[in-house]
């Protein structure tokens, strides 16, 4: 009986796993800091911090930006997952930053390890979930794909362009917004605002044309399978109350 048993639940399918918080509300524990130009592990000015129970990113330390992009990596790597994150921009842009930068942020997901990432290099070879804030005037949709290091393909056709527009309403202002994304390996990733997918997509892979790309290629195989997750500092503050994760069945 007891090897019948065991056998049902090795032929079980796997379950969905409960929602896990990547934040604890309470420090930086289980994430490190890389920003371009510093090592790995460096906060370098206090980037990210823990203040009144939220993650943020801020710039009250640096006196000009100078192109110090950087990215906050979990610890562990996820390939089958829903990711649920609650983010919101506040005050001013740092002193130097880019233009587009403006109330521009995001997620990494399908990341390369942050301990292969050149000291300069400024953004992890990944898939961006990219939040923008909206402008005064016109539309500004957030949730979008943009693609450093990657393609992937979008109604049958590769998608080489780097950043692609969800069809997300505009969120001006400082209101918080939750994004889920629904990752399943190389297959489909899906964007999701207020549980209403705004962006699709499938077969995230490497872009053999990109110089970082080219060193995690092995052998002719392109499309990615899973990695980091990071949190990215463009430029803008940002505060994050939620990031959390459910984990898929394959």
């Amino acid at each position: 009986m007891l090897k019948l048993a065991a056998l049902a639940l090795l032929l079980a399918p796997a379950q969905d796993s409960e929602w896990i918080p990547l934040f604890n509300g309470k420090d930086l524990s289980g994430w490190s800091p890389k920003i371009a130009g510093h090592p790995l592990g460096t906060n370098w000015n206090d980037t990210f911090r823990v203040e009144d129970g939220l993650l943020k990113v801020r710039y009250d330390k640096y006196e000009k930006f100078d192109n110090r992009f950087g990215h906050l990596f979990y610890k562990e790597p996820f390939s089958h997952y829903l990711l649920r994150i609650e983010y919101r921009f506040t005050g001013e842009q740092c002193p130097g930053g880019p233009g587009w930068a403006w109330r521009n942020s995001g997620v990494m997901i399908h990341g390369q390890d942050p301990a292969t990432m050149t000291l300069e290099q400024s953004f992890p070879v990944s898939i961006e979930v990219q939040f923008l804030g909206g402008k005064p005037e016109g539309k500004r949709p957030t949730a979008n794909l943009c693609t450093p290091g990657t393609n992937v393909v979008m109604k049958e056709e590769l998608i080489t362009q780097h950043c692609t527009d969800s069809v997300s309403k505009t969120y001006p202002g400082d209101q918080w917004v939750m994004v889920e994304v629904e990752v399943r390996g190389a297959g489909v990733i899906r964007h999701l605002i207020d549980g209403e997918t705004v962006m699709a997509y499938e077969k995230a892979q490497f872009d053999p044309k990109d110089g970082d790309a080219k060193k995690l290629i092995k052998g002719d195989k392109l499309l990615i399978e899973g990695g980091s997750i990071s949190l990215q500092a463009e430029s803008h503050p940002i505060e994050f109350r939620k990031v959390e994760i459910k984990k898929l069945a394959p």
